[in-house]
């Protein structure tokens, strides 16, 4: 029996993985677009991590890493702080534009 796969992610892996200066220029840009910003990262499987930043002034927007260490590598090199879950106050900070709503009212639910 093999002693692991190549696909399993081991601490070796995750220590050489380094966030690509377009996702930390991104991130960056954004912050200094809203007044700062604030981040939130979710796992969403084989797609790797979606980082959700809300600006201080109630817009936000998303970027997609690797996974979950690259996506705080580049929030820590593009100074954002991370919070660790979805916090009330940082829910309400957010303000939908008026093309988001449209947006969604459009789509319908499929079964």
């Amino acid at each position: 029996m093999a002693d692991g796969s190549d696909t399993t992610l081991t601490a070796e892996q995750a220590a050489n993985a380094q966030a690509p200066n377009g996702l930390v220029a991104g991130i960056k840009s954004f912050a200094a677009g809203h007044g700062g910003a604030k981040a939130v990262i979710e796992y969403v499987g084989k797609r790797g991590a979606r980082i959700v930043l809300v600006g201080e002034d109630g817009a936000w927007g998303d970027q997609f890493a690797d996974d979950t260490v690259v996506a705080r590598q580049a929030c820590a090199k593009a100074g954002v702080t991370v919070e660790n879950a979805w916090e009330r106050e940082l829910m309400d900070q957010m303000r939908p534009s008026n093309d988001l709503w449209r947006s969604m009212a459009r789509r319908t639910m499929a079964r």
